[in-house]
């Protein structure tokens, strides 16, 4: 699998996944697999809803997670510091690593936030 990395201010590298799995391209039992995982909570580390993408930080610590745009559930667009619930899906084709999935955001940061129709 191929990946791209990004930079994130010197912190760490994050990596993307390539090709990226999206909610319409999921199949049907990755989709069930999801839904069987259990609900884990994080923070949101970064969101670009111009590149359809971001980072979700554990709160049982570990590697950032990715997000996909097609994955926020709900009518706002996460911020950095966003308290999510979401559930984990493994990228095929090893299957090794996971991304969010069913992101709900839980808490929302003070500052304004713009909804999807806005944006």
């Amino acid at each position: 699998m191929s990946s791209l990395s990004v930079d994130n201010s010197n912190k760490s590298t994050m990596t993307i996944p390539s090709p990226l799995i999206t909610r319409r391209t999921r199949t049907a039992s990755m989709s069930e697999r999801a839904l069987q995982s259990p609900e884990m909570s994080g923070a949101i580390k970064s969101f670009c809803r111009e590149k359809g993408h971001g980072f979700v930080t554990p709160a049982t610590g570990g590697d950032d997670i990715f997000v996909h745009v097609s994955d926020v559930e709900g009518e706002y667009v996460p911020l950095p510091g966003d308290v999510v619930k979401y559930r984990l899906c493994p990228i095929p084709p090893k299957m090794e690593k996971y991304q969010a999935v069913h992101v709900h955001i839980t808490n929302l940061t003070p500052e304004v936030h713009k909804k999807w129709e806005f944006c």
